[in-house]
């Protein structure tokens, strides 16, 4: 009996172990721009059937015929539900070298840029010209090899009979991975290498009591969260930064190089091991207090209520009024938000406004208003805010705050209760500080997954910009923010390919814009009111203009001051 047992446990094993293998292989999400700047995530092609990635060298002389390959696949499935991609899976990271390159070749299809070679490493591409056939819905590679062989590949894929990955050997130019051999032969090393990274760019929100949902204080706890951070890194979820760097330079964008990306996907890729380091660098690491005040004691000190966080649901945006004690004029050089607690905090904004003013924070009755705006708090924000040299955010004398703010759960009931602290110019400087919106009417048809919208302001006076933030709702795609000129062109200054309703920062030039009187600025952008948008809560509805997160709005934010003081 024992032994009809032992036979029965090992033809089930073999059983499973083949079901096991014949899986296709999973490869995860991940996230590129493109050569145009337009942001692609594998998850967002689920309303496809496949996609197809062909892997691209600049360099390759000899690519020609599998790209006219190619082309004739796209023309024979491209109406069956199968979308098609360039990806440039080469060592060449100059932007100028790659469009140069696509724009000799004729095929318009999306070049992505995957300037750290981490997407096309995890694809195992090996040659230029080599496909790779990619199941959105399941994340998996169901095909790699040339594009003559392939067919079969996408037919069984569209009746839903793929149970395994085909893998044929391609020809072409040989695709090299200098990071990755170097890391192979020398995984990186924990304490030198990627505890400065985690230390760098993680831990201000990633610890103790901090927003983040784990603190990365230790080597134990990098190793545990190993293949989310992994994830969110090559999705481009985290660092929260979700603008193209290759379009204007802002000194607050949480930009992480590809040197950085490969160091710490390369080190888990290895097992995300301790090294030989005695001392754990995470350990050591004494972060600033976030109830510290760091300009020294502010001339006032805010208080805002006291707010009630529950344990677990959805909080909207809370708005509430705060009266000051000033019986004069007064004028903002700088303010620090100090959270009542960070755990929760998940940002919020503030604005000076008049005694009757009833403030939305959406701007619902005009186009573009200019707003005396004080900046606020976002994870991570320790330091004051300093306004630029010469400049301030006015208050006058009887007008109060309308602070608006924005509370994530954690499974802790626990309450809030911010102060801000306003340190004040003894005279008045030469400029003031404006924010101005500027904003478009809308109506979203229910599961459109691309509706772009679009609106523009003309200055009136000379002005200097010195920062930008969009801000939709859930459905909002991406938003780009551009100055006419006088010829018609254009000149961006930011664009947000990859927007979040979570992350809204506003972006500080590190070279303010002087934009003349009589110029017309735009915002435009894109809604993903779909299925395949993960954030979406509701893809049925008909969206207009509304104050609600469930609701949307358009609004780019132009933060300026005038060029000239003021007589």
């Amino acid at each position: 009996m024992n032994k009809l047992l032992r036979l029965a446990t090992t033809a089930v094993a073999a059983v499973l172990s083949t079901s096991v293998l014949a899986l296709p292989d999973r490869i995860g999400d991940f996230g590129l721009l493109d050569s145009d700047g337009d942001f692609h995530q594998l998850s967002r092609y689920r309303n496809k059937e496949a996609l197809v990635l062909m892997s691209f060298d600049p360099n390759c002389a000899s690519i020609g015929s599998s790209l006219s390959s190619l082309q004739a696949m796209q023309t024979q499935w491209s109406e069956q539900g199968i979308a098609f991609a360039l990806i440039n899976s080469s060592a060449e990271s100059d932007l100028a070298v790659i469009r140069s390159a696509k724009a000799n070749i004729d095929l318009q299809l999306p070049l992505l840029l995957d300037s750290g070679q981490l997407v096309s490493e995890t694809l195992q591409l090996t040659k230029a010209g080599e496909v790779a056939i990619l199941d959105p819905e399941r994340l998996t590679l169901i095909y790699r090899g040339p594009v003559a062989s392939a067919a079969a590949t996408l037919a069984a894929e569209i009746a839903g009979t793929v149970d395994n990955t085909t893998v044929v050997a391609a020809s072409g130019c040989d695709l090299a991975y200098p990071v990755s051999e170097d890391h192979a032969s020398a995984t990186p090393d924990y304490a030198s290498e990627v505890a400065p990274i985690i230390a760098g760019q993680c831990v201000g929100c990633h610890r103790a009591g901090g927003i983040g949902p784990f603190a990365m204080d230790s080597h134990l706890m990098l190793q545990g969260w190993s293949p989310m951070i992994r994830e969110v890194l090559l999705t481009r979820r985290m660092p929260p930064t979700q603008v193209d760097p290759n379009i204007g330079h802002f000194g607050n964008a949480r930009y992480m190089s590809d040197a950085d990306m490969q160091t710490l996907v390369h080190w888990i890729d290895a097992g995300a091991p301790r090294g030989t380091a005695v001392i754990d660098p995470l350990t050591e690491i004494q972060l600033p207090s976030w109830k510290t005040w760091t300009l020294g004691e502010p001339d006032y000190i805010i208080s805002a209520p006291k707010m009630e966080v529950p344990a677990t649901g959805v909080m909207d945006y809370i708005t509430v009024d705060v009266e000051l004690p000033f019986t004069e004029d007064k004028w903002v050089k700088a303010v620090q938000f100090i959270p009542g607690d960070e755990s929760v905090l998940h940002h919020l904004l503030t604005y000076v406004t008049a005694p009757a003013e009833e403030f939305d924070g959406g701007e619902a009755n005009v186009r573009s208003v200019a707003r005396r705006f004080l900046e606020g708090y976002a994870p991570g924000k320790v330091d004051a805010m300093t306004f630029p040299e010469d400049t301030g955010v006015y208050i006058p004398q009887g007008h109060k705050l309308s602070m608006q703010f924005h509370f994530t759960t954690n499974g802790r009931a626990t309450t809030d209760e911010t102060v801000l602290g306003l340190y004040m110019h003894d005279e008045p400087p030469k400029y003031e500080n404006f924010t101005r919106s500027v904003s478009s009417q809308f109506k979203i048809p229910a599961f459109d997954q691309d509706y772009e919208s679009a609106a523009s302001y003309v200055f009136d006076e000379d002005v200097v910009v010195t920062g930008l933030r969009a801000h939709m709702h859930f459905r909002g795609k991406d938003m780009k923010f551009s100055v006419e000129n006088e010829d018609g062109s254009m000149t961006d200054l930011l664009s947000v390919p990859n927007y979040s309703y979570a992350w809204q920062p506003t972006y500080e030039l590190e070279q303010p814009m002087l934009v003349k009187a009589g110029t017309r600025v735009h915002v435009t952008g894109a809604f993903d009111n779909s299925e395949f948008n993960p954030a979406n809560p509701d893809p049925s509805k008909e969206l207009t203009f509304g104050l609600q997160s469930w609701d949307e709005m358009f609004i780019g934010y132009w933060t300026y001051h005038a060029a000239e003081p003021a007589n």
